[in-house]
């Protein structure tokens, strides 16, 4: 939007309307069906591949474990129709970032930037590093469990090679990521129809009395739902296509509503395949479940499931890391207070220098995760620090309705889906805490309260001598630049 118009708003929504350097005007090329599929490849990734054997390790029993999986497709609807709503009515980059920053000010969104950094961002990148490395030894431990070292090993190796290829090179990031996704959508289509073919074939034996036996409590509820919302998490970035979508106040809504009850149509065809196949002590004995899959159903090609597993679940990690430098282009001060980036520089190399650093710092930390975590850790972890964010974000979202009434909403939601999807976060957040407490929950907040210290050190007083702590990085991030040619980043 041009000057003219910025200087025709009111004071409040001149905050909201993004300051940023204007960039190529994307074209508004994507419609209702292109809209759909990139919900889909957004969202399915290695999660289902990891999720089905802690969510019914969990629920105990196939019907209670099938019901988590509808209901997390359910909760990640409603969260994605009340990020369309902000992303329409804020228009600034940088995901929840500029939503808090409006509703509840700047400590809250540094906060934010500050986990999605330090506890986000890495500790996906190490489960998906994790379940690629399991998922490529188990073929070569056929009967039993990979050793430890042998799998944290491998997905070191993979952070450093993914870290290394999204630093130098976005164009090779973004062709590596091409392929991965043609893959996994290959697998997962292999896997259901495989099912629906055993189903018709008359496999339903592991349905019967499917509640039968199962003992529920308010902690594994919730850990079933933090399993369960893995597979389905990228819901909260669908608003991003908003500027590429044709009649996107229309259509955006209408992909949500269509995009992600598909996906989870197919993650319940994906389990009902694997239910088919085994029974549920078969699959929590399972070291790679769709492995055995495979090897049960495919052979003698059986071994093109963990081949195409593997693709997908690196597809995704190398998605996870080329998208982590996308957040620090906004007004985000995080990078840009701690490793003050040289102001003479032209607008393309401190993008350059920014995804460099945020690719540097993920690929550091997750590797530093994966040493003493494992997965279902690693999961409760992350899981606890998003639904922490997302509920906080939500909440902004019913807080702006009082505070900011003014405000342009292209897309308004009820204002009950808000509210439910605020309640249902709290619970995500305490219950584990309260029926299950574990490390990785008083880990998480001592990480993220941390964030404050980082805050008035670097930018609410911005101390010199905290500046000059940063600058060996800043330096080494530097010469890092000088050897690698820019290159146009694309939108």
């Amino acid at each position: 939007m041009g000057e003219t118009s910025l200087r025709k708003r009111g004071e409040d929504e001149k905050s909201i309307q993004s300051n940023e350097p204007k960039t190529t005007s994307l074209q508004k090329e994507v419609g209702l069906v292109s809209g759909i599929c990139i919900i889909v490849g957004t969202i399915i990734g290695s999660g289902i591949f990891i999720s089905p054997k802690s969510v019914l390790s969990n629920t105990e029993t196939v019907g209670p474990c099938l019901i988590i999986w509808a209901a997390c497709g359910i909760l990640a609807t409603l969260g994605a129709l009340c990020f369309a709503e902000l992303g329409t009515m804020i228009t600034k980059s940088g995901g929840e970032y500029p939503y808090l920053m409006e509703a509840f000010g700047p400590i809250p969104a540094y906060l934010f930037s500050w986990t999605s950094l330090m506890v986000m961002k890495p500790s996906s990148f190490a489960i998906i590093c994790l379940s690629f490395s399991e998922y490529v030894c188990a073929p070569f431990y056929s009967g039993c469990k990979p050793p430890e070292t042998v799998i944290k090993c491998l997905a070191a190796a993979a952070i450093m090679l993914i870290t290394t290829v999204n630093a130098l090179s976005v164009r090779l990031g973004s062709y590596v990521q091409n392929f991965f996704t043609a893959a996994k959508l290959v697998i997962v289509a292999v896997i259901i129809i495989s099912g629906l073919v055993l189903l018709a074939q008359g496999n339903t034996k592991n349905f019967e009395n499917s509640f039968e036996g199962t003992k529920l409590s308010v902690g594994t509820v919730s850990l079933a739902f933090y399993n369960g919302l893995w597979a389905y998490d990228g819901w909260n970035q669908l608003n991003y296509i908003t500027e590429e979508l044709k009649d996107p106040f229309r259509n955006l809504p209408r992909a949500i509503v269509i995009g992600i009850p598909l996906v989870t149509v197919c993650y319940i065809l994906m389990n009902i395949a694997y239910f088919a196949v085994m029974s549920p002590t078969e699959l929590l004995q399972s070291q790679a479940v769709a492995v055995t899959f495979g090897d049960r159903v495919l052979y003698p090609a059986s071994w093109v499931v963990p081949l195409f597993v593997a693709f997908s679940t690196i597809g995704a990690a190398n998605g996870t890391c080329f998208t982590a430098g996308r957040p620090y282009k906004s007004p985000s001060p995080l990078l840009s207070s701690v490793f003050a980036t040289p102001k003479d520089d032209s607008q393309q190399m401190r993008g350059l220098y920014r995804r460099c650093a945020s690719n540097t710092i993920d690929g550091i930390i997750a590797t530093i995760y994966i040493i003493p975590g494992d997965i279902n850790s690693l999961v409760n972890y992350f899981s606890f620090a998003a639904w922490l964010f997302y509920g906080l974000t939500i909440l902004g979202l019913i807080v702006m309705r009082f505070t900011k009434k003014d405000l342009e909403r292209p897309i308004k939601v009820p204002i009950f889906i808000p509210i439910l999807v605020t309640l249902i976060s709290v619970f995500l957040v305490l219950a584990p805490i309260i029926s299950r407490p574990a490390w990785e929950y008083l880990y998480c907040v001592l990480f993220i309260l941390s964030g404050l210290i980082f805050y008035f050190l670097f930018v609410y007083y911005k101390f010199g001598w905290a500046q000059k702590i940063s600058k060996p990085v800043t330096m080494y991030l530097q010469m890092l630049m000088e050897v690698v040619p820019p290159e146009k980043e694309t939108e």
